[in-house]
């Protein structure tokens, strides 16, 4: 049967056909959220996946030392991705117990590893594999995606970094492929100089992006609404070229 206008799609399956999943939230405008468990072996980890009624592709963020899937500010940027038409998954990175050895929380192999199992899982869902996948990180969180997108290689299509230490990303950052766009305040300006260095160690699409009168987390006003737009405007470019013009329907995450 041909796709109609671009747009993938194929029926949900449901135990009841009238009524979805309990875990399964529908808003008014056609995005679905569902609840999810994010298999990287040896672990299960907590997340939170958001699908717009149509979307260009999917965000997997990549949270800070010391936070979780519930970072407000990735929360935030998540629901502008998804008013863009960008699906996002929010997961934990860690295990509770392990969070509580600190030694874990700034283990960028570890956090990275953890990154590609949920790239990994996410594209285990069928029909899934079509649907071009992108990483957001912030702080740590950041040079964990760049190191997971240096080894992931074509699978990424895009990479966003929010008040990152891509400097931890080390050797990787030259083998990052994946359009990259570096995020920084103005005032930040340790973090700025570690950012501006690591750009220059790049060889992939990248732009730095510097936010004036802006701090680390973005605090000031309008400073996060600017970096939730940038991020969009990233996102919604390089994931429609990545996907070739073509659009997921939230029924090609939700089976």
């Amino acid at each position: 049967m041909p796709e109609p206008s671009g747009v993938l799609e194929m029926p949900i399956v449901r135990k009841r056909e009238q009524e979805p999943p309990p875990e399964v939230i529908r808003g008014p405008s056609g995005t679905v959220q569902r609840s999810v468990l994010v298999n990287v072996d040896p672990v299960q980890l907590p997340g939170d996946l958001v699908v717009p009624a149509v979307s260009v592709g999917i965000a997997i963020f990549a949270h800070g030392s010391g936070s979780s899937r519930r970072s407000p500010r990735n929360v935030q940027v998540a629901r502008r991705l998804n008013e863009a038409g960008v699906a996002t998954l929010l997961f934990d990175l860690l295990t509770l117990a392990e969070a509580e050895d600190r030694t874990n929380v700034f283990d960028i192999e570890l956090l990275a590893r953890r990154l590609e199992g949920a790239e990994e899982w996410l594209h285990r869902w069928p029909q899934a594999g079509t649907v071009p996948v992108a990483f957001f990180g912030a702080s740590t969180g950041a040079a964990a995606a760049l190191v997971a997108a240096a080894r992931l290689g074509a699978r990424v299509a895009a990479v966003v970094s929010r008040g990152g230490r891509p400097d931890l990303a080390g050797e990787a950052l030259p083998r990052v492929t994946a359009p990259t766009l570096l995020i920084v305040g103005g005032d930040d300006t340790e973090v700025l100089g570690l950012n501006r260095r690591a750009e220059a160690r790049m060889r992939c699409e990248r732009r730095l992006e510097v936010i004036p009168g802006a701090t680390h987390l973005f605090e000031e006003p309008g400073a996060l609404e600017r970096v939730a737009e940038l991020a969009a405007e990233w996102f919604s470019g390089h994931l429609l070229e990545a996907g070739q013009g073509r659009r997921a329907t939230s029924a090609t995450l939700f089976l």
